[in-house]
């Protein structure tokens, strides 16, 4: 299948992603518990002007907002039989968006697919592979109607969902972005680990156009996961980072995100000193943080004035994270001291790459 956005990326460096839904979608009224995605027929001019504000901030790629969209999900809220004019609605509520801006060569639209949120039977649940499929299939068939691009299969954690994700879409000829969401220590909530998921990829006859990861703890968790993507990437396929604005926090009765725009700059800068070709934001992530992430490729040489970087400082795990440490914070602030590395090896690391 011919990788429609490396096509795409040609005419730029690179790709910026939009930020999060439903955390936006809070300011204007939706309540916690309530499913966004209803907000596609109750509430469209919302979700219209919430896609324009990340266009205007200068994002390449918008996802519909049916990330909870499957029958699955919405059987939860007794709405399972609204899926598809729910997933036809969001595709088309993103073209108008793009469209009304005359974007149509600028922005396009990822299809967003999220986990079903049923347990498999492999992991002593009562959901099969082949429901999963089907599941997916009539999302994907949805969406594809609505005029999407591609799939954007984010967040899961287990790789036969993500399979059953991948054969739905190869079933409904269209391309996909798949996205893990990793947690402790670089592994899902399934256990699976970054190089795990790439490996998975390897032997399969269709590749994804995009993968990468997105959500899970903060900037600087995502990061280290990247890293652990890219040293195992197949060069034919685009990498992807989407990573929250910052940590989440419950404060006053609400959920609140410890990232700023300063955070969330120097996360797209190291994703870009990665190579990432796709940069955008998770949960938390407002239109004035995808708008500072843009600005800030023009001064990303100021950036890198600060360090004297060794030849081939990517192939040492310990520099990059030394530059995570040092610019964003610590990842997993709360793991044991075993697993840390000691501030010796620290300093050592910070004195080969002479950070001030």
């Amino acid at each position: 299948m011919k990788n429609i956005i490396k096509d795409f990326k040609n005419k730029a460096n690179i790709l910026l992603a939009d930020g999060a839904t439903g955390t936006n979608y809070f300011a204007s009224g939706l309540q916690p518990g309530d499913p966004p995605e209803l907000w596609n027929l109750q509430n469209p001019s919302d979700v219209f002007n919430l896609h324009k504000k990340f266009i205007l901030a200068g994002a390449n790629i918008i996802l519909t907002n049916t990330f909870g969209a499957n029958s699955s999900r919405l059987k939860f809220h007794n709405i399972e039989k609204m899926s598809s004019e729910i997933n036809i609605s969001a595709a088309k509520l993103s073209k108008k968006a793009i469209t009304s801006m005359q974007k149509n060569d600028e922005v396009m639209i990822g299809g967003s697919i999220g986990p079903t949120g049923e347990i498999f039977k492999s992991n002593g649940g009562d959901f099969t592979y082949e429901e999963a499929v089907d599941v997916f299939y009539q999302q994907a068939v949805s969406l594809k109607s609505g005029g999407v691009d591609f799939l954007w299969i984010e967040t899961l954690s287990s790789l036969e969902e993500i399979d059953a994700a991948q054969s739905a879409a190869d079933k409904a000829g269209i391309g996909t972005v798949v996205t893990m969401s990793f947690d402790t220590a670089k592994r899902t909530m399934m256990g699976v680990t970054p190089k795990q998921f790439m490996n998975f990829f390897k032997n399969r006859k269709t590749k994804p156009l995009a993968v990468g990861a997105n959500c899970g703890v903060g900037p600087s968790e995502l990061l280290l996961s990247m890293k652990e993507i890219k040293d195992n990437l197949d060069d034919t396929i685009l990498l992807v980072a989407k990573g929250n604005c910052g940590i989440p926090q419950y404060k006053s009765g609400k959920i609140s995100y410890s990232g700023t725009k300063s955070i969330m700059i120097k996360y797209a800068i190291l994703c870009d000193l990665l190579g990432v070709d796709i940069i955008g934001g998770c949960c938390g992530t407002t239109p004035e943080h995808i708008r500072a992430i843009k600005n800030s490729f023009t001064k990303k040489n100021n950036f890198f004035q600060k360090y004297n970087f060794p030849k081939n400082y990517l192939l040492e795990e310990g520099f990059f994270r030394d530059l995570i440490i040092k610019e964003i914070g610590q990842p997993w602030r709360n793991i044991s001291d075993m697993e840390k590395p000691s501030n010796n090896q620290f300093r050592k690391r910070r004195r080969s790459l002479k950070i001030k």
